[in-house]
């Protein structure tokens, strides 16, 4: 991928995220850019004269001795060239500036310009307060949002105040950090783009803000392309950068690739850490190499880097995935013998295993381990516990467990009702499941294609095909598709029971929302029997 493919790859995520493009896609690869640095402009402010320098004077005296009663009386003479004069008097002492930029905003929030805001990040990144710098970029940033050409703006306003301000390259670095932040992806690109002309490149730290944004939003193709400019631009990366990238490897199926980063750190003077061996074993288990990933957690331990509760849990949830809770389990009791402490996420992991595999004691047994432990449960424990039970038909157990939410401060979510409506379609009571559905969808909750498929299938079990049209109408009036096989066991349910111009006017009705299943006709699916899938 070269960076101008990186940089529409950007331009699409801010667009599918709702942030703000603000160039145009042509735009020129880094190759292209001049190799030296821009020079620096030089923008001057007059000294002042006059009643300007008696004003500048007498302002900054009671700014220094925090003299704000006094100083409220000569709030009407304020104009930008002043509070810029007091501003750049004060800047050594970067709590008195904060003070009084807050103070000029109070009294007068149009004379906050961006030359000004400006001024106050230059001096706060001077001083290393990095917190209050993003901060305020934060507000700039939200304040022009709508304005196309505002990122440039902003980048111009720091550039001519940088020598007036005797400033450091951590500025440019913190609007790019805050870009990040703020996963403004296209425009913390432009912002690379024109520090880069200039001879600026943001902190290592920075671009690890910029990548982990990137996996969080699993845009692993932008982050690699990004760690790519990384190494052209010289930004040396540390443990967190490749740990990143690693993972970044690992998301996008390249795993060999994320192997050989991980057996190239020695290489680059780097030691793997905790997080890097996590990251290489989470890979290994997104593809089912759990052999693999044994064998790395093997290998840390041989190198002296103690396993965590997290190594543990991607292992254990690996193991429960693909249904091996005797191996879960051991990596339990191994966990503990090795002094690291079970989670609740440990616990979740393991309950819902068992409960999908149709053993609800053996969850009951960690849900009382866990209370014994003094280990929390969470929503989600008691939904795996609520699944596993229902999944037996033990809907009294469950809806205890209901009543035991309510003691917890817990609210049930949709996956909890989900639960409850399986729990009663396994016992056949499908009037049942579909009072909790109405309850689910009158609580917030939304249920889901699955949810609705148990439901359909459940009233025809019990040859109740006008209970199960319902069911179907309360899907489509939530624009859910239906697959063929649902619609097809109901068009021929219907017809055997002589009612096909019921099964032709839903059919129509399916059409006419553009909910008809791919290659499935009306005529195929209200008159030709024997057509289901399922």
């Amino acid at each position: 991928m070269n960076y101008l493919q990186f940089r529409r790859l950007c331009t699409f995520l801010d667009l599918t995220n709702k942030t703000q493009a603000t160039n145009s896609l042509e735009l020129p690869v880094l190759s292209n850019f001049k190799k030296s640095a821009i020079p620096l402009p030089h923008r001057t402010i007059p000294e002042p004269k006059g009643q300007d320098l008696d004003y500048v004077n007498i302002a900054h005296s009671h700014v220094i001795h925090s003299d704000w009663d006094k100083l409220e009386n000569l709030a009407s003479g304020l104009t930008q060239f002043r509070i810029k004069h007091i501003m750049l008097k004060t800047r050594k002492d970067y709590v008195l500036s904060l003070e009084f930029f807050k103070w000029v905003e109070l009294q007068n929030p149009k004379l906050k310009t961006l030359d000004l805001q400006s001024i106050i990040l230059h001096i706060l990144t001077k001083n290393y307060k990095f917190k209050s710098a993003e901060s305020i970029l934060r507000k700039i940033l939200e304040m022009g949002s709508f304005e196309l050409d505002y990122p440039r703006k902003i980048f111009d306003a720091l550039l001519y105040t940088y020598r007036m301000c005797d400033s450091s390259p951590r500025v440019f670095d913190a609007l790019f950090k805050t870009y990040a932040h703020l996963k403004k992806f296209r425009n913390a690109t432009d912002a690379f783009c024109w520090m880069k002309e200039y001879g600026f490149f943001p902190t290592v730290e920075s671009c690890n803000a910029y990548l982990s944004a990137l996996n969080g939003l699993n845009r692993a193709d932008i982050a690699l392309a990004f760690y790519k400019e990384m190494q052209r631009c010289r930004i040396s990366p540390n443990v967190y950068t490749l740990n990143l990238v690693i993972g970044a490897f690992s998301k996008a199926g390249k795993l060999d690739k994320a192997v050989d980063l991980f057996r190239d750190m020695d290489r680059m003077g780097l030691t793997p850490n905790v997080a890097s061996y996590n990251t290489l074993i989470a890979g290994y288990c997104s593809r089912g190499l759990l052999s693999s990933g044994m064998k790395l957690k093997n290998v840390m331990e041989k190198n002296e880097v103690c396993p965590s509760d997290v190594t543990y849990n991607v292992l254990i949830n690996a193991f429960c995935k693909e249904g091996k809770l005797h191996e879960a389990n051991k990596l339990l009791l191994e966990m503990k013998s090795m002094n690291v402490a079970p989670t609740t996420i440990t616990y979740n992991t393991l309950i819902r295993g068992h409960g999908e595999a149709g053993n609800s004691e053996m969850g009951s047994r960690l849900f009382d381990e866990m209370a014994m432990n003094g280990i929390k449960a969470d929503i989600l424990t008691y939904n795996a516990m609520i699944m596993g039970l229902c999944n037996e038909g033990k809907t009294k157990k469950a809806a205890y467990m209901i009543k035991e939410l309510d003691k917890e401060k817990l609210v049930p979510n949709s996956s909890t009702f989900a639960a409850l409506i399986n729990g009663q379609c396994v016992r056949n009571n499908a009037q049942r499941a579909f009072q909790l559905c109405k309850s689910m969808m009158r609580s917030g909750c939304h249920p889901n294609e699955p949810t609705f498929k148990i439901l359909i299938h459940a009233f025809i079990r019990n040859g109740d095909y006008d209970g199960a049209v319902i069911v179907l109408k309360e899907m489509l009036a939530r624009s859910i598709a239906p697959d063929s096989g649902v619609l097809s066991d109901i068009c021929n349910g219907l017809r055997q029971c002589g009612k096909e111009g019921l099964a032709m006017d839903l059919c129509k009705e399916i059409k006419s929302r553009h909910l008809m299943p791919e290659g499935v006709g009306i005529y195929s699916l209200s008159y030709r029997p024997n057509i289901s899938n399922t």
